[in-house]
């Protein structure tokens, strides 16, 4: 059986967000069953979670003496035995694996940086001064998606993969930017995603857990 090590308690304005969200959603696709091993506060810095998560985060996959961690790596490993994540013909598989780092590395980045900024230093005068020019690099980038994406349902046409499972998720990260929601096809394509029946199990799984930790 799969284990996904997710934690037990974040701060409200985190839960849904959390990194394994997107891991549950593959496996949801993939349809591949999974248990949860949930982290108290505190556990994350114990050397036995270190030893399996060097950076004391999650998620951390498990499966026959497997561990994996990094979301996307994870994401990978899922799709190797799901063609919905990872199509079988070689260009479409690499085109996929291809939007799913372009999320992980050319958007991410700068989601978080003005995320960060918002929930943890939005008083602090140095962020005040830094929170523009983040907002408008970020702004350039969700415009160069949004002409990449074009008029097609999904990044890589007509079929939903992994590369849209990770854009998708990075860009729930902030859900009220209108410069995402109210981009005429980017906010159409993350509804589109996350109306997946695949992702609402994920989403309700980990909020589910969260309930019952409490």
């Amino acid at each position: 059986m799969i284990t996904v090590c997710a934690f037990a308690w974040v701060p409200d304005f985190a839960r849904g967000q959390v990194r394994d969200v997107r891991v549950r959603w593959a496996l949801e696709e993939a349809g591949l069953p999974y248990k949860t091993r949930l982290l108290e506060q505190g556990a994350q810095d114990t050397p036995e979670h270190r030893a399996i998560q060097p950076f004391g985060q999650v998620p951390v996959f498990e499966e026959d003496g497997l561990t994996l961690f990094e979301s996307g790596a994870i994401v990978l490993h899922i799709g190797e035995r799901s063609e919905i994540l990872l199509p079988a013909e070689t260009g479409a598989r690499a085109r996929a694996t291809q939007w799913l780092i372009a999320a992980l590395n050319s958007i991410e980045p700068h989601m978080m940086t003005v995320a960060g900024l918002d929930a943890f230093f939005a008083d602090e005068e140095w962020a005040k001064l830094r929170r523009p020019s983040a907002e408008a690099f970020l702004r350039n980038r969700i415009s160069a998606l949004s002409n990449a994406l074009g008029d097609k349902p999904y990044l890589d046409g007509e079929r939903f993969t992994a590369g849209d499972l990770m854009m998708a998720s990075v860009l729930r990260i902030l859900p009220e930017a209108d410069y995402i929601t109210g981009d005429p096809r980017l906010g159409p394509y993350v509804a589109r995603c996350t109306a997946r029946p695949a992702f609402k199990r994920a989403l309700d799984a980990q909020l589910a857990d969260f309930r019952e930790a409490a």
